[in-house]
């Protein structure tokens, strides 16, 4: 990551009705007129470190390589959390250690994990309240112009990350997980996979059960499920995902992050 880039993302909590979005991409436009900037979302649940690292997980990898990834989701923003540059064969990734790149350490190899203190690149004065704008958005520009990605700060060995939930086998019938995930239609994502789950087992006679309701229907597609009826379908991340046909199942069901989800498989 150390020749020139030509996008950066942008992944945050800022919403849209503020300014903080249009500071940010302002200065990295002045250090590097040609970046393609790309908002991967800017309505991640407020404060919410772990719904932002399951959006980057999700959407990172489908960038050419080269690109380099700013995330502000960033709680601790003025305190002793430090600001970080990370470096794989494919990608960079700037923001706070705070966990937020809890899933680019379990799927990648990491070749740089940056500190970065280099002051000569950051936007003056430095507000103790928004690094995205002084921190995080002139770094990715100067990065994006072939500056080494050494140049920023020391090396970091010690670093943030959350314990990413993995099903748990109850029994060779029972396997338990967790949802990870509710997205805008109030379908509940869980980190169980084809693998915990294959798509053949899903449809003969296998359950799954979360707060006390059961459901059996298994779907390809979500108008292929009638209205009300909650049922389970492989959905894009390649996770399990239980929904409703044009209702929220988050709703329905009582569940949030971290709700359990047994699955008995017969």
């Amino acid at each position: 990551m150390d020749a020139p880039s030509s996008i950066i993302t942008l992944t945050t909590d800022f919403g849209l009705d503020d300014f903080f979005v249009g500071a940010m991409k302002g200065v990295i436009l002045s250090i590097n007129p040609s970046i393609t900037i790309v908002d991967i979302t800017h309505t991640i649940r407020p404060h919410d470190i772990r719904d932002a690292a399951f959006t980057l997980a999700q959407a990172y990898g489908e960038f050419p390589s080269g690109t380099i990834h700013v995330v502000v989701v960033d709680p601790g923003v003025g305190s002793s959390r430090k600001p970080i540059l990370l470096t794989t064969s494919r990608y960079a990734f700037i923001g706070p250690d705070n966990g937020v790149f809890s899933f680019i350490y379990a799927e990648e190899e990491i070749e740089h994990i940056i500190h970065i203190t280099a002051d000569q690149y950051f936007r003056q004065p430095i507000s103790q309240t928004f690094h995205g704008r002084d921190i995080f958005a002139p770094t990715a520009a100067w990065l994006s112009k072939g500056i080494d990605p050494t140049c920023f700060g020391p090396p970091l060995t010690d670093v943030v990350k959350f314990d990413l939930p993995r099903p748990r086998a109850i029994s060779p019938t029972h396997v338990r997980g967790h949802v990870i995930h509710i997205d805008r239609f109030g379908n509940l994502i869980t980190n169980l996979t084809s693998k915990d789950v294959p798509p053949e087992a899903a449809r003969s006679g296998t359950r799954f059960i979360i707060n006390d309701h059961t459901i059996t229907r298994f779907q390809s597609h979500f108008a292929e499920a009638p209205p009300g009826e909650p049922f389970a379908i492989l959905g894009s991340t390649g996770r399990w995902e239980i929904a409703i046909n044009q209702d929220s199942a988050a709703e329905r069901l009582n569940a949030s992050v971290d709700t359990p989800i047994d699955v008995i498989k017969t």
